[in-house]
């Protein structure tokens, strides 16, 4: 009897220490689950928002260090320039005479600083030039500040690229505060446009005097001039030459040896007679083009 009971005691023991270590184990199971973070979460860092000084928010790691997108240093503005004439084939362009104005207008509410330097198509660059431009300013440069910057360019046609930079620096920019981020800063600042202008005349188009010449051929002793042309009422325009003595029947000669090819030993065989001459006011044809183009900015790491 006694051994029965000594039985039971001990299985009734037994039974209330498994129980105990069973419940300690789910307790400890459960803990670790709710303890355990979301499908997808980063373990081992504790991220969260910071404000700084300037109200730019910044992301912070609990390793102490800041994870923040790299800011651009500032705005570029690249722009093509044709500078000179050109006179013959030996290009790049067709024969002419090119001129390039740069115009900037300064959009912000404060001073911005810019420099602007010269790169000539396979040629040197310049050094930069500095501009402090205040708000709503314009300032301009041309092929005259071009050359000026190139130094040894004065003459020669001339083509390349002008760039413009505007620094973030809150140094350079002291008006605009500390650049931290991108809502700090303008990325487009300044309104450039560039204007372009092209003419194939040495000078601009004018209203001109011209001699109306009506004039016979009375006798060819060359053999040059074609029959048909003998003794049959001719005109030509010439432009007048103002307060000067002039032969008219040499004029007409000179058109005439350029024409069919008449030689000097050529030019006292033909017979030429004067009929009138009318004066009258002509103007040079425009052959002059221009265009605008805008430049757009562009950000610089």
């Amino acid at each position: 009897m006694k051994n029965w009971k000594r039985s039971s005691t001990v299985s009734i023991i037994t039974g209330i220490i498994f129980f105990i270590v069973i419940s300690v184990i789910v307790q400890e199971y459960n803990l670790v689950l709710a303890q355990s973070p979301s499908t997808g979460s980063n373990t081992n860092k504790l991220s969260g928002i910071i404000p700084t000084t300037n109200s730019i928010t910044s992301s912070y790691s609990n390793t102490g260090k800041t994870n923040s997108t790299e800011n651009p240093t500032g705005v570029m503005y690249t722009a093509k320039f044709e500078c000179g004439s050109i006179f013959a084939g030996e290009g790049p362009l067709r024969p002419g005479h090119y001129d390039t104005d740069v115009s900037i207008f300064n959009k912000d509410r404060s001073e911005s600083t810019m420099f602007w330097n010269v790169v000539v198509n396979n040629g040197p660059s310049s050094n930069a030039v500095l501009v402090n431009l205040g708000s709503e300013n314009a300032t301009s440069i041309t092929c005259l500040d071009i050359r000026r910057v190139l130094d040894n360019y004065n003459e020669n046609f001339v083509e390349g690229f002008i760039i413009i930079n505007v620094p973030f620096n809150s140094i350079l920019q002291p008006s605009k505060g500390t650049i931290i981020s991108s809502s700090n800063y303008d990325n487009d600042p300044l309104e450039v446009q560039v204007f372009y202008t092209a003419n194939a005349l040495d000078t601009l188009p004018h209203e001109i005097i011209v001699d109306k010449i009506l004039f016979y051929i009375i006798q060819d002793g060359t053999g040059k001039i074609p029959s048909s042309m003998i003794r049959q009422p001719l005109d030509i325009s010439i432009p007048s030459t103002l307060n000067q003595l002039s032969n008219t029947e040499d004029k007409v000669k000179e058109i005439l040896a350029k024409q069919y090819n008449l030689t000097n030993d050529d030019l006292p065989k033909v017979v030429v007679r004067i009929a009138s001459i009318n004066v009258g006011v002509g103007v040079l044809i425009d052959d002059h083009a221009i265009s605008l183009s805008a430049v757009r900015p562009q950000l610089v790491s």
